[in-house]
């Protein structure tokens, strides 16, 4: 890949007000592409050549022959769809070569919730080993169904709790909006005994590691895949945000509204995908049928 192209591509990263981890996606996404392309057609990469015959044949690559799940294949899609308009408008190249390649069709799943057996060893785990931050860390993914970004993101000033009421509001969300929500007792319970335990440190951070730093991403990520290992399961902080929706629904008759202004979702249809069943309990359901 020539210079000019790498210029122009972290230029396109610049204008846009696109999160860290977004803009470290799209890198990935057109590293991925630059790579097959140059292999492919054995030659240097340039926006100025490709067709679209290239990104259909880029889209049938990842799928059929790297095995890459469709969402993946999407947004390697939509990276590119992006990047050449941009080249686009500022008339570096005529045409979107990548305007009428449709992305692969999704089928709806549920997403995959834990069983509330393991939920139970997994908190219990926590605590017996006394350990306050895990347990409120857990508490608040399973209780509250925030995201990873949003737990290693809360301050001291975001949580306001009592004994007989709780609530957190989450300033960190996707695309920066702000919602707040509840906060049942046995999350109360967990975050008034870690705050109770936490050590003066020079952060508003909630949650702080080793030398009183505030503890990030990879820190909070760490905490529930240990605690995951130590119950013989392999959790990852996503699935205890799925588990919360998944339960959720089922103690309160599929209350769709609520649990998406607990999520932040803007479109209910995003919320909708909890109430997908899995093949095992439409397994069980359709042996109910009797004639």
């Amino acid at each position: 890949m020539s210079d000019s192209e790498s210029i122009l591509f972290v230029k396109f990263l610049s204008v846009n007000d696109f999160t860290a981890s977004t803009t470290k996606a799209l890198g990935h996404d057109f590293q991925k592409w630059v790579g097959w392309f140059e292999k492919i057609n054995e030659e240097r990469y340039e926006s100025s050549r490709v067709t679209i015959r290239d990104v259909t044949d880029f889209r049938k690559h990842l799928r059929e022959e790297r095995g890459q799940a469709v969402a993946t294949v999407n947004r390697c899609l939509v990276t590119l769809r992006r990047y050449f308009q941009f080249l686009v408008e500022r008339e570096v190249i005529e045409a979107n070569p990548a305007k009428g390649v449709k992305e692969l069709r999704r089928t709806p799943a549920a997403p995959q919730a834990i069983e509330r057996s393991a939920i139970r060893r997994l908190l219990r785990e926590a605590s017996v080993r006394d350990d306050h931050r895990a347990s409120a860390i857990l508490g608040i993914f399973v209780f509250c169904g925030l995201r990873i970004s949003e737990v290693a993101a809360l301050q001291i000033g975001d949580v306001d709790l009592t004994e007989r009421r709780g609530s957190l509001t989450v300033r960190h969300g996707k695309q920066l909006k702000e919602r707040s929500l509840p906060v049942p007792i046995q999350a109360r319970r967990m975050l008034m005994d870690y705050l109770g335990s936490r050590p003066p440190a020079d952060t508003d951070r909630i949650f702080i590691g080793r030398g009183l730093k505030p503890l990030g991403i990879d820190g909070v990520r760490y905490t529930v895949e240990k605690y995951g290992i130590a119950i013989g399961l392999d959790i990852h902080p996503h699935a205890l945000r799925h588990t919360f929706a998944t339960q959720y629904l089922e103690a309160n008759n599929n209350d769709l509204v609520g649990l998406a202004q607990i999520l932040g979702h803007e479109n209910i249809q995003t919320t909708s995908r909890y109430t997908q069943r899995g093949e095992s309990q439409l397994s069980a359901a359709s042996e109910m049928i009797c004639y």
